[in-house]
């Protein structure tokens, strides 16, 4: 009856009573007074005024909307009826200075790129390289419910019927309500920060115009504050440029949208006893108090909300505050891992400053290679189906390719370490487990352990058994089952994916190969390869040494009162154990460094490709017909591992790890690298095959310990690198390790190198300290004789031997060389054998060689040199002070100018020339050396003029043979002939 008695009076009336009786009524009743209010027919809006006291009616009134929500949705809304004065305020606020000070301090913020972005490679914005994932519209019901099995069909190419643009999240729902709540979940590594990133500058650029004001928050930076804190100055506190707009916050129809990114990291309780409800945005609570009632709509209800969370920590918030639940499921279709490389790959920064047109078509091979790669279903696909592998991959494309110079922050390992830095951030595995292990402590301890046993037994496959042995096996505690669930819910398709091989789909690999060298690397280096001894004694002395202290202060105070003499006697046995332990620990660090020796000089590893090449190949693939299915695979290759090990005990990457939670002490990196000089330097003291040498240069890059190389690079006289691929990037290694010392090398091998003019200039510094120098059969031409005449004429060049055999150097770089010998003082022997140089070019080589005064041994073989030139030749050298022996086989001289070059004799001339293997009516003394020439150089050689000059040769020592009466002469040319017989036989049968 006072219910229906109050619809009948007046509003004002009826406001008046309401607010007089609302202390008297309990909160049933108040809500049915407030339902009843607001349902009455011709009510517009209600005023709900503020009393001081009970009975009087207070000054101050606000519009509040009654609004009915359900799953975050506004099912409807009683809108408060404003002046077109509010209206035109609302337009003045939307489009105040504040607000564009806002956008432009929120656009530099959030277009700023990590340090990793500018270190690894050139920095890009957002909107040039931005790929938006794909984002599918979830319930809870789905995140709730048991996962499928884990193969790449439910990976990639998901069905496309549930996904929604970024733009689209604040659309109706199907029912047709308003949505206000998104939470926005997906697996480390999916992109979900960067997609944050993305939005917030899309709306500071006007391409998100749905949303009037955006306001983010971070999460972890919530959970650092537990002082009660009012929402306006929670906002004002962060944006300080906003504090003329947020008194207008809930006052007006302003379109806000809340920003919470990482919700993982915050405690919330929406229980009531647990988080009080507070509308008043005024009011200080705590920071998670606010989130809470953000969320519950109680606090801003006008306000939309995006939320942003790993899985695990999805279900944190009641669903009936959730409008729309949305996963982001990374690049589940290549078509945008190859927009995302064609975009990153082809930026015109990509390849360096200095390098861009001669790049472009590297850069577009690059791309090519990565597609066809990509549309092989290799393993690589299901690697880039985390966007943050697509950064790896492109990264370390740039780190193999467009690398000129490797300043010490610029290594592999340093790579891997930034890419889970930028991931993992220092996260902890579960915010409400009180033991807050970080996640990547926990990924070290379990996937480490998975990656190692792993290398060990040298396998890249794990069946299921393998992955419950290391994970479930020592798992006791309620809590450790549950950052268990945690893991395999947030973390583990970030490192474990199905194999896509045919028959293993069932089997989990690394998600990328070089991967599982790096965490089986960490597992070592962090100590977590203890045996249950080691684990208990540690344990033990821990306690032990922590209440010895304690016992210490008992005991003395005992013996003064009681004259007991033993009781020193037990004290210092307690000390015992906790030192006997630390001296054990010590052998822990010589059993790591006898296993990064061990690994990183396994013979049976000798002959493989050189770890830049292996990576190369893992990521672009290998060109050439598919392996048969029915084939057996070649063994794996672990030879990152060791390299791993020493690159995480480098400064820098040891500082990284110890924001991640992984601490590794400066003592402990001593006295590893005290042990290593016992077992590496002594194990590179033995010849190493070039490809094992290049890993054991690289190793010294990434070890980043300048004393440490400096003594290994001292062990070092000699230096074979020959047919190794040295890329501008392992020419950086090699000159970054050798420069480490100033000592003189005996020899430097890098024959069929792939070396230009480019990789001269990088590797000058070594070339000048070489006293013999090898660089045939690498195409050099004239630009690269340029560099070579600048080496020679270098005031501390100790070049003593240079071999340019089987290089295109043509007239103009025989014109450099020229000038090179005329001033060079520290040559003796100079190899020019097929070079291309002809007549024109030893004539120029003629004229400057009466300058050098220190050219003992010139080969000018197989250059097309006519009687006229190589007579010119052997002219000058007669007169030259050191000159003896000059090569002119393999050369279109005459009979008549054989007769003359025959004629020579050392005693009378002061020079010979290698011209035929005989000599007069004797075998040359040089004639296994010429056919030696020959027979290493046939696979670079023209093969018919190969054997024609066999053929003259041949007939040459018959003839001889035939002229001599001296039986052990003949049986020597008889010798020769065989040899020279047996090799072209085997250049007619193609077997040579």
């Amino acid at each position: 009856s006072e219910l229906g008695r109050c619809c009948a009076l007046s509003f004002r009336q009826r406001m008046s009573w309401a607010m007089q009786c609302q202390s008297y009524l309990p909160w049933g009743s108040w809500t049915q007074l407030r339902r009843s209010l607001s349902g009455s027919r011709g009510t517009r809006s209600v005023y709900l005024c503020a009393a001081s006291v009970p009975g009087e009616l207070g000054s101050s009134c606000w519009p509040l909307g009654c609004v009915r929500y359900q799953g975050g949705s506004q099912e409807h809304s009683v809108q408060p009826s404003s002046s077109r004065h509010s209206q035109s305020q609302l337009r003045n606020v939307a489009s105040s200075d504040a607000i564009k000070k806002h956008k432009k301090s929120l656009s530099a913020w959030f277009s700023h790129q990590p340090n990793e972005e500018r270190q690894f490679g050139p920095s890009f914005s957002l909107d040039a390289v931005h790929v938006d994932p794909v984002i599918r519209e979830s319930s809870l019901e789905e995140i709730l419910k048991p996962s499928p099995d884990l193969t790449i069909q439910n990976q990639l190419q998901q069905p496309c019927s549930q996904v929604i643009s970024l733009q689209n999240l604040f659309d109706v729902d199907a029912c047709g309500r308003q949505v206000k709540n998104v939470v926005l979940y997906g697996t480390v590594g999916t992109g979900k920060s960067t997609l944050i990133k993305k939005m917030v500058v899309d709306w500071c650029h006007g391409r998100l115009p749905r949303f009037e004001l955006v306001i983010p928050f971070s999460c972890e930076d919530l959970s650092h504050s537990h002082a009660p804190i009012s929402l306006r100055r929670l906002i004002t506190k962060k944006y300080q440029h906003l504090r003329d707009v947020v008194p207008m916050l809930g006052a007006s129809n302003l379109k806000v949208l809340f920003i919470l990114n990482g919700l993982e990291r915050l405690n919330l309780d929406f229980r009531l006893a647990g988080t009080e409800l507070c509308c008043d945005p005024n009011e200080p609570v705590p920071p998670s108090a606010i989130v809470v009632n953000l969320l519950r709509k109680y606090l801003l209800p006008e306000a939309s909300i995006i939320v942003t969370t790993r899985p695990s920590a999805v279900r944190r918030i009641p669903g009936k505050y959730v409008g729309r639940y949305a996963e982001i499921c990374g690049f589940s279709d290549t078509n945008l891992q190859k927009l995302y490389f064609q975009m990153r790959l082809s930026q015109p920064g990509c390849s360096g400053e200095n390098s861009a047109g001669s790049s472009s078509g590297e850069q577009e091979n690059l791309v090519e290679m990565l597609s066809r790669n990509l549309e092989r279903h290799n393993q690589i696909a299901a690697a880039c189906f985390l966007p943050s592998y697509c950064w790896l991959v492109c990264t370390t494309l740039h780190f193999l390719y467009f690398t000129r110079t490797v300043p010490p922050s610029q290594t592999l390992t340093g790579i891997y370490t930034s890419f889970l830095r930028l991931n993992f951030s220092g996260e902890v595995l579960d915010s409400t487990d009180p033991t807050n292990i970080s996640m990547m402590k926990y990924v070290a301890k379990t996937v480490g352990k998975l990656a190692y046993e792993g290398v060990m037994s040298r396998k890249t496959c794990f069946a299921e058994d393998d992955l419950q042995q290391c994970f479930e096996v020592e798992m006791k505690t309620e809590s450790e089952l549950n950052l268990l669930d945690v893991f395999r819910s947030d973390v583990f398709r970030f490192f474990l994916t199905p194999c896509v091989q045919p028959g293993k789909e069932h089997t989990f690999v690394f998600t990328i190969p070089a991967m599982q060298e790096y965490l089986a690397a960490l597992y070592v280096v962090l100590g977590e390869k203890k045996t249950l001894a080691q684990r208990v004694g540690k344990e033990l002395s821990e306690v032990i040494g922590k209440v010895s202290e304690d016992v210490a202060v008992v005991l003395n105070i005992i013996s003064k009162v009681l004259p007991l003499r033993f009781l020193p006697v037990l004290f210092n046995l307690l000390k015992i154990f906790p030192r006997y332990f630390s001296r054990l620990s010590g052998k822990d660090r010589d059993a790591i460094a006898h296993t990064m020796a061990e690994e990183l000089f396994k013979e049976e590893d000798y002959y493989n490709d050189d770890v830049l090449d292996q990576i190369n190949s893992s990521i672009l693939g290998v060109e050439g017909p598919m392996r048969h299915p029915d084939e057996a695979p070649d063994d794996e290759v672990f030879e990152l591992f060791p390299i791993f090990m020493g690159g995480i005990l480098s400064r820098r990457n040891r500082a990284i790890l110890e924001q991640l939670g992984c601490s590794i002490k400066n003592l402990a990196a001593f006295e590893i690298a005290k042990a290593m000089k016992k077992t590496v330097i002594r194990n590179s003291r033995k010849g190493l095959p070039p490809s094992e040498l290049m890993d054991y240069l690289f190793f010294l890059h990434e070890f980043q310990n300048e004393r440490f190389t400096a003594e290994a690079i001292r062990s070092l006289r000699t230096v074979n690198l020959s047919s190794v691929k040295m890329t501008p990037l392992k020419c950086s290694v090699l000159a970054s390790v050798m420069g480490t010392t100033c000592h003189e090398v005996e020899e430097l091998n890098l024959t069929s190198c792939n070396l230009d003019t480019s990789s001269l200039r990088i590797l000058f510094p070594v070339l000048l300290r070489c006293k013999a120098l090898h660089l045939q059969l690498n195409s050099l031409g004239s630009d690269a004789c340029k560099e070579i005449r600048d080496l020679l004429l270098h005031d501390k060049c100790v070049v003593s031997n240079l071999r340019l055999a089987n290089n295109p150097l043509g007239k103009q770089g025989a014109q450099y060389l020229a000038e090179a010998l005329a001033g060079n003082r520290s040559l003796t022997h100079l190899s020019l054998l097929h070079t291309a140089l002809g007549d024109q070019g030893v004539e120029v080589i003629a004229q400057h060689l009466a300058a050098n005064q220190h050219l003992q041994e010139l080969n000018l073989g197989y250059n097309s040199l006519t009687d006229t030139a190589a007579l010119r030749v052997v002219e000058v050298a007669k007169k030259h002070a050191t000159l003896d022996k000059v090569h002119l086989y393999f050369n279109d001289i005459s009979e008549d100018g054989k007769q003359v070059l025959h004629s020579l004799r050392m005693d009378r001339d002061g020079v010979r020339a290698l011209v035929f293997l005989t000599a007069g009516t004797d075998v040359s003394d040089y004639w296994s050396n010429i056919l030696n020439v020959v027979q290493r150089n046939l696979p670079f050689w023209d093969r018919e003029r190969v054997q024609q000059h066999l053929a003259l040769i041949l007939q040459d020592l018959e003839s001889s043979r035939r002229q001599t009466a001296n039986p052990w002469r003949k049986a020597k040319f008889l010798r020769v002939e065989s040899e020279v017989k047996k090799m072209l036989g085997k250049l007619q049968h193609g077997t040579l």
